[in-house]
């Protein structure tokens, strides 16, 4: 599930009108992200509380961070503080660190009482289509951040991409409950996700994606 910082060291950084269009992009690609990360999160919420999955209530979580990346990165744009990038990488890397307590305690709890969650159509098909549809939305962050050389854009690419990784892992947990009545595979991507979320948020707390000789 690791992902490697972006390597925008071999990049120049935009100026002028040019990067006031890729600013434009970001934002844009941000709020279409926010857009879709706050539907992913109700939707999950509501089928992990109905079908007591924790690894949907995670994956719900997971999105709630997402929706938090996004405001934080238009927040990011939204000033010229010089302090505003830190800002943004700590903020998304406590998020981050929250969301993978609260997961990790209930898959362990799930795993040792032995909790068997129902079978959920709806989030079968909620991260079958999440895994085809992030990694497009994911790539095109991930080259805009390249171009602006913004660390807290580059990390809130990564939780696109992280997402459509976390979306594979859900359904297979998923499938494999429907399928073949593996009630732990539920916890056990439920920890994967917990596991996750503190790598992203080391990697945004030291500031890995930051390109070389300083971000703007």
């Amino acid at each position: 599930m690791a992902t490697s910082p972006l390597p925008i060291h071999h990049h120049h950084p935009a100026s002028g009108p040019d990067r006031r269009a890729l600013q434009a992009r970001a934002v844009l690609l941000a709020r279409v992200g926010l857009a879709w990360h706050v539907a992913e999160a109700a939707i999950a919420l509501v089928a992990g509380i109905v079908a007591s999955s924790v690894a949907l209530i995670g994956f719900g979580a997971d999105s709630l961070v997402e929706v938090v990346a996004g405001v934080v990165l238009l927040w990011r744009f939204g000033t010229a503080h010089p302090a505003a990038e830190r800002r943004a990488q700590q903020l998304i890397a406590a998020s981050f660190l929250v969301i993978a307590a609260y997961v990790g305690a209930e898959a362990v709890h799930g795993l040792v009482d032995g909790h068997r969650p129902d079978v959920s159509v709806v989030g079968i098909v909620l991260s079958a289509f999440t895994v085809v549809t992030m990694p497009l939305l994911a790539r095109a962050k991930h080259a805009n951040a390249r171009r602006l050389h913004s660390s807290a854009t580059a990390s809130e690419a990564r939780q696109t991409t992280i997402c459509g990784y976390l979306s594979g892992a859900l359904l297979v947990g998923l499938v494999a409950n429907a399928a073949a009545g593996w009630w732990w595979a539920d916890p056990a991507c439920a920890l994967v996700i917990a596991a996750a979320c503190v790598h992203e948020a080391r990697g945004a707390w030291r500031g890995e994606a930051c390109c070389t000789g300083g971000c703007p």
